[in-house]
């Protein structure tokens, strides 16, 4: 073979070298890295029981929160009636406010060194908030139900921020009391005021005080 025919086909193989390298290695598999339950610890001075812990405590927090969470955007799509408008956007509001606390628990997890829940089948196994059936429901159900899982995340996040605080992690205590109970608290200000038997108006009261005037 010449030098030339050589060059060439030198040249083509490592084309066809360069364009093998470039394309996907698809259907991988392996082992995890790190099985669910398990800590990889970090060296962020606080004691692998205390991050057993929080771990422990805040994966469960999770579940109840993402429950909490697809339940609002559940009764975002099926809220009805004369109050549709402004439950539509509530729901909505409130979803979008435990998205991100979702995140912020999940990343605490792994920050403690643990494996956050994630996938749905699992969050259904560990959540304590009744699941709700697949059809729509009625505006004061629907609020009822959530203020019934609020409560429970609300129970269970007090007594979890006591023990993060005995145990010696101010970090879980602060993200339960700040992010978690308040935020909570909030939203349950708002939903409950929409179960208040307040008329929108009192016509024996306008039909007096035309009647004296």
């Amino acid at each position: 073979m010449s030098t030339k025919k050589r060059d060439v086909a030198t040249r083509i193989g490592q084309l066809e070298a360069g364009s093998q390298r470039a394309k996907p290695v698809l259907h991988q598999h392996a082992r995890e890295i790190q099985p669910y339950g398990k800590i990889a610890k970090l060296p962020i001075a606080l004691d692998e029981t205390a991050c057993e812990s929080s771990i422990n405590n805040l994966n469960q927090i999770l579940a109840d929160t993402m429950t909490l969470r697809d339940m609002y955007k559940k009764h975002h799509w099926q809220v009805s009636g004369a109050t549709f408008y402004q439950l539509h956007l509530l729901f909505d509001k409130h979803h979008g406010e435990q998205d991100e606390l979702v995140d912020t628990i999940a990343e605490r997890i792994q920050l403690l060194g643990g494996v956050s829940i994630a996938m749905a089948a699992d969050v259904a196994e560990t959540t304590i908030i009744p699941r709700p059936p697949r059809g729509r429901e009625e505006p004061p159900v629907q609020i009822s139900r959530l203020l019934e899982a609020h409560e429970f995340i609300l129970n269970e996040a007090r007594a979890m921020a006591r023990e993060a605080s005995e145990v010696g992690d101010d970090g879980t205590n602060d993200l339960l009391v700040s992010d978690v109970i308040r935020g909570n608290e909030l939203q349950v200000w708002f939903l409950s005021e929409h179960l208040v038997a307040v008329p929108l108006s009192h016509p024996e009261q306008a039909q007096a005080a035309s009647s004296g005037s």
